[in-house]
């Protein structure tokens, strides 16, 4: 059982009890035991695509947790909270409501390579301690800035938006890649906002790297603003090459211990690579590098792949450099 389980996760679930839920489920389907993790934590207070890796996809899940990130989320101004989210205390205020106009022209700021502070509510280790733990037990939790990169963001139409475009015929379109597209939907409905009414809220959607916390970023929009504010809402679309129009619900996970369909569910191992070249190996090639042999005599070109053999099963991640092939992560399948 190698595969992934890509995983709409609810909220209020926390990403260890999803994958708790998998192995029970697979237990459901007469799969007996399989190693399962997942490919980057998702909170429990958002919702969204978790990458749940089984049997030897999970080698593959430290590349899930390196890779791009894609999340929707909503910044309601006036109120900053200690954990930076629609839980924990109210720790500032602020009367100030910024307009449209305003949140348009504060975005480019936080766009590109940047400095953000963590929350103190997060899981980075402080003097060898969990940040949340000192945070809960009332210590004041000193956290240190880190670099991290914004490939995009922009203010997420509403479902009233997007229906009023594309009734002119236009459409909308963002001028960003198409990794940080909205959906044709929006959580939370409503009117869009006008040019110079006041917000009480806006929701965004951001292309992030790795090591991005989106609370400190709507924190630190909401500061740049001349106000507060803390995240109500956070829906993580994309992670890596997995998007929500693969993910399935606890239902239908639940469904697969029943009896339905294992393709209904389960993704193959290959789906996780599809962001890498793919490299098709002779039978002898595809020998050696299973055993760990370096195998030298190719003429690809220097980078990273997977290779394949010739039933188009992965045999490993390769790293090709002056026509020598080097095993990065083997696949036992």
């Amino acid at each position: 059982m190698n595969g992934w389980v890509i995983l709409d996760k609810p909220v209020g679930l926390g990403s260890t009890q999803a994958v708790g839920a998998v192995k029970r489920v697979c237990r459901e389907a007469g799969l007996g035991k399989v190693k399962v993790g997942h490919g980057g934590t998702l909170d429990p207070l958002a919702s969204g695509v978790l990458p749940i890796a089984l049997g030897e996809a999970t080698k593959l899940t430290g590349r899930m947790l390196d890779a791009s990130k894609v999340y929707d989320f909503t910044v309601a101004f006036g109120t900053e909270t200690a954990g930076l989210d629609a839980e924990g205390e109210v720790v500032a205020t602020s009367e100030v409501r910024p307009t449209l106009a305003e949140v348009e022209a504060v975005l480019p700021r936080f766009t590109g390579a940047i400095e953000q502070v963590p929350p103190a509510f997060s899981a980075i280790k402080v003097d060898g301690q969990r940040a949340y733990d000192r945070a809960r037990k009332g210590e004041a939790v000193a956290m240190k800035a880190r670099g991290v990169t914004i490939h995009s963001l922009q203010i997420l139409p509403t479902c009233g938006e997007v229906a009023a475009r594309s009734a002119d015929g236009g459409g909308w379109r963002p001028e960003a890649s198409v990794d940080a597209a909205p959906p044709l939907h929006h959580p939370s409905g409503g009117p869009p906002p006008r040019t110079g009414e006041e917000l009480e809220s806006i929701t965004l959607t951001a292309h992030v790297s790795k090591g991005t916390y989106i609370r400190s970023l709507a924190r630190d929009i909401a500061r740049a603003l001349g106000t507060v504010g803390h995240v109500t809402m956070l829906r993580r679309t994309k992670a890596g090459p997995f998007a929500l129009d693969q993910a399935i619900s606890l239902d239908k996970l639940n469904a697969f211990g029943q009896g339905a369909a294992q393709s209904d569910v389960i993704l193959p191992l290959e789906a996780g690579l599809v962001d890498i070249p793919a490299l098709d190996l002779s039978p002898e090639a595809a020998g050696a590098i299973r055993q760990g042999r370096v195998w030298t005599g190719g003429s690809t070109q220097d980078g990273l792949y997977w290779g394949r053999d010739s039933e188009k099963r992965p045999v490993a991640l390769i790293e090709v450099s002056a026509g020598t092939l080097k095993v990065v992560r083997g696949f036992n399948l």
